[in-house]
Order: structure tokens, then sequence, then C-alpha cells
């Protein structure tokens, strides 16, 4: 210990008897698990220069004319621009950034003698990036995980409830200091509101909305399931079967995955999203949903899709159209609802 103490003194003696030229501080955001560049600026002519992590006092890198020499903890996730260090380019590049990473750093640039001194108070984010919503019986849950710092949740309807909505919310910080957060809300029975959950954090937020679940019955080998109407479109969209059986995924490049239980049913999905069905029997009958995501909204929609005779009067195609007019129905209220929230939340930026 006394060793390690003389060793920290006799490093940052330089720094305490040289003039300090110039002191400069800036704040930098940085996501999770992803490369981030800690800026230090100064005028050409260095000679040599340090970066420190403050909180533990621990010397990430010393660089001077011979070159770099790094710490051991920081040999494999930091360097220097040393090619662009003569013309006064001092930045530190962190791979893979951690929340431990979080913290003050110092970088320390001696110019013939003079120091110029920078702090970068650093923090790091882990920003919504999955929420998920479903409803069992009475109960809604939605969650999310992998999140940092703590996020919060709220809830809202459509339309908007007159009495306090009932929620337990539940928040878990895992060994990597990530969060997951989950709630659970209770729906009264008969309700006919649209239900939606916000996560939000100081980087994003996202919502998750749950459309009015729907039951159609159809006859036939074939059918056709839409998504949502013409007046929204998602980067991403997921069909489920049952809640968790991945039928199929399909991006925004319009690339789809159809899984491999599922490839010999599903015969056709739409640009806007409708899934068409094929060879479908009783052992087809669930819930069917419907994720489709974009940039800050999931707009899921369930359906329970129950087959009956054969010998039905209504013909295929009619059922085919009533099964995409309900689902599209829910969605357009969802739509409406948000577009409503969306110019309210521009107005109050104004």
């Amino acid at each position: 210990m006394i060793r390690t103490r003389r060793f920290l003194f006799l490093l940052f003696l330089p720094f305490v008897w040289a003039d300090i030229k110039e002191e400069s501080e800036t704040s930098k955001s940085c996501v999770l698990n992803q490369d981030c560049i800690l800026p230090c600026r100064f005028e050409n002519g260095v000679t040599d220069m340090r970066w420190f992590l403050y909180k533990t006092s621990s010397l990430i890198v010393s660089y001077n004319q011979s070159g770099s020499r790094y710490s051991e903890s920081f040999r494999s996730r930091a360097s220097l621009f040393e090619d662009q260090i003569s013309r006064g380019n001092g930045d530190l590049l962190l791979r893979g950034v951690k929340v431990d990473d979080e913290g003050e750093y110092r970088c320390y640039a001696n110019i013939i003698g003079i120091y110029d001194r920078y702090y970068v108070d650093l923090a790091v984010e882990a920003p919504v990036s999955d929420i998920r919503i479903h409803q069992d019986g009475n109960r809604i849950t939605c969650s999310s995980e992998g999140i940092y710092p703590q996020p919060e949740l709220t809830w809202s309807t459509e339309p908007p409830s007159n009495t306090t909505l009932q929620n337990r919310t539940t928040v878990h910080q895992t060994e990597e200091k990530l969060y997951d957060i989950s709630s659970s809300l209770t729906v009264p029975d008969g309700s006919d509101r649209i239900y939606s959950c916000t996560i939000r954090t100081r980087r994003n937020q996202r919502r998750a909305t749950l459309n009015i679940p729907a039951s159609v019955d159809f006859s036939g080998a074939e059918v056709t399931i839409c998504c949502n109407s013409s007046d929204y479109y998602g980067t991403s969209l997921v069909w489920r079967f049952n809640h968790s059986q991945i039928i199929l995924t399909k991006t925004d490049r319009n690339i789809s995955n159809i899984s491999e239980e599922w490839r010999k049913h599903v015969r056709n999905v739409s640009a806007s999203g409708s899934l068409t069905l094929q060879d479908v029997t009783s052992d087809q009958e669930g819930v069917y949903s419907c994720e489709l995501s974009g940039d800050e909204e999931t707009i899921i929609t369930h359906l329970y899709l129950r087959r009956t005779g054969e010998n039905l009067v209504v013909p295929e195609l009619i059922r085919r159209t009533v099964v995409c007019v309900v689902i599209a129905a829910a969605a357009a209220g969802f739509i409406m609802f948000y577009k409503k929230k969306m110019e309210e939340s521009e107005a109050l930026q104004l």
C-alpha cells in the first residue's frame, strides 16, 4: 500500500509543480457496449500527455516521444490517436463502454513545461430498446430489460381513465448494474380502453400499446389477418402465436424470416404486414399477435382466431375482410390518439 501511494504521488508530482495554462471541462454521454471518444485538444508541440480515471486515481495511458504505455486494466480497451497527437489531438478512444466506466476523466498535456488540463465527465447509458406488453385475464403486464440509468414507467389509456390505474411496478438491478423493470396493471372487467405503457430514461423513451383483443371466426383452409391500418408503418414487424411462438419477423428492408414450424402455413406477408395463412386446421386456433415497432412506438394487436365449420353461409372472402376490418379499426383508434399526443408534446416544446 505504501509503495502504491508513493508511486501515485510521484506520478502526479509533475502536474502539481507545473504551471496550468488552461482548464476545460465537458460532459460526454456514451451508449453501453459501444465505442466512445473522450475529447482532449491542445496546441501543437506537446512533449508528453496522460489520461487518468479520477475516481480510482487510475492511470489509463501515458505518452511521450518514445510512444504510449497503457495500464493493464485498459490495455485492450483504450487507445490514443498517436499519429494525430502532434497536431493537437489527444482524444482517448474507449472501446465497449461499461457502466463502471462512468466518472470523471482527466487529460494532462505538457507543452514545453506548461500543462493543458481537460476534464471529461462520462455518463454511460443503455437506452430502452425493447418493450413488451401482454394481457393475461384482467391483468396487463409491461416490461423491459437491460436499461441504464434506472428508468421510469407510466401507464395511460385511451380514452383517458377517470380513476387511478392500479398497478404494481418492480425494478431489479443486475450484476452488470443494468435495470430490469416490470409493471402489472389490473384491468376492469369489460373494459374497452386501449392501454399504453411508456418506459423512459434521460436518453430516450418507448411506448407499447395493447389494442383491444378481437375474436374472429373463419372457415376454409386460408385466411388473411391484417396487422394494422395503412396510416402507420413501423421499422420492424413480428407475428406471434399464443404470445410466445414466433411465426415470422420482417424488417424495414422487406426481409422476412419465417420460423421453420410455420413455413408450411405462411403463404404471404404483405408490405403493410398482413399475414396470409394456408392449410389452416384446428391446430392453428389461438391468439395471433402482431407487433409493429418504430423508433419510439410498439403497437401490439391481439386477435383470437377460431375455426368454425366448413359449411358456413358467409363466404371466406368476406370473413377475411372482417379480420382486417376489426384490427384496422382498433389500430386507427390508437393512431389518432398517438398523433394527438405528439401534437400536444410538440406544442409544449414550443
